[in-house]
């Protein structure tokens, strides 16, 4: 294969990186596609783009954000919260230009996404939230270890897929403290409450075999907000863009077009094959 076909191949060959500033910040992000924004925060291991951003590109305009304190960015002593943090990841997104977006958020970045929402419910037409960290079972103790046990905990079928590239000690240590001092109940009933009032049409996916968070969550979130639909892609774990991509981006896309019509509501709940 020539070098040109393998970065075509590459998941994320065609995003180009920029940065932007807010709130004292230099925040990474990458950027491809035209077409109505779609605003991504990623989970807890970092910004990592799949073959799921490529196909969001065909009809979206994808801005993927490296929250301060993640990759190679400094340390992040100054958000106090996650509610604080996500006012720095709206101000980012507005200092880009974008008053109306899309926002998808993924584990971590799902909690965060909730947060923005909230405070910012006005400037989301649409928010999909795969496999969430907003809302955890009672006694929840985050996973982690080394990289082949967290494929395992990642991946539906960490056997078929390539070993996953070394990440930086420090940068690990780094995330993690973050992630550690922004952490909140695992049921944080001032989120809960402000996510019971907002209207804005939301998606929740989970995968049968995600093995993070266990997939019955999913079923709180729709309980307890009022524009809620939840979807359980079959066959894929905790990395649900990753597993499934070309699934994972059709009901999302499909979902961030048209809204309650999309085409889950017209079939059942459960994406196959």
């Amino acid at each position: 294969m020539v070098q040109s076909e393998q970065q075509a191949a590459r998941p994320g060959a065609a995003f180009r990186e920029a940065f932007v500033e807010a709130d004292g910040f230099q925040i990474r992000y990458m950027e491809a596609g035209h077409g109505p924004p779609l605003v991504h925060f990623h989970g807890a291991g970092g910004l990592r783009l799949s073959h799921a951003h490529d196909l969001f590109t065909e009809q979206f305009r994808v801005i993927a954000f490296e929250a301060p304190g993640f990759g190679q960015s400094a340390d992040n002593t100054t958000s106090a919260s996650m509610a604080d943090l996500a006012r720095t990841m709206a101000q980012a997104t507005a200092n880009l230009g974008i008053d109306s977006y899309n926002l998808m958020g993924s584990s971590f970045g799902g909690r965060l996404a909730c947060w923005l929402a909230v405070q910012y419910p006005e400037r989301l037409q649409a928010l999909a939230l795969s496999a969430p960290a907003a809302i955890l079972p009672e006694g929840y103790s985050r996973p982690t270890g080394g990289p082949e046990q967290m494929a395992r905990l990642m991946f539906a079928h960490p056997e078929c897929r390539p070993p996953m590239p070394p990440v930086d000690p420090t940068i690990i240590a780094k995330q993690e403290a973050l992630i550690g001092r922004l952490r909140r109940p695992n049921r944080d009933e001032e989120l809960e409450s402000q996510l019971r009032t907002l209207n804005v049409p939301t998606l929740v996916l989970f995968g049968t075999e995600d093995r993070m968070i266990p997939p019955e969550m999913g079923r709180i979130y729709r309980e307890i907000m009022p524009n809620c639909h939840l979807v359980l892609v079959y066959d894929a774990g905790h990395a649900i863009d990753s597993d499934r991509p070309e699934a994972f981006a059709s009901v999302v896309s499909d979902f961030l077009e048209r809204h309650e019509q999309f085409v889950v509501t017209r079939t059942s709940s459960l994406i196959n094959p």
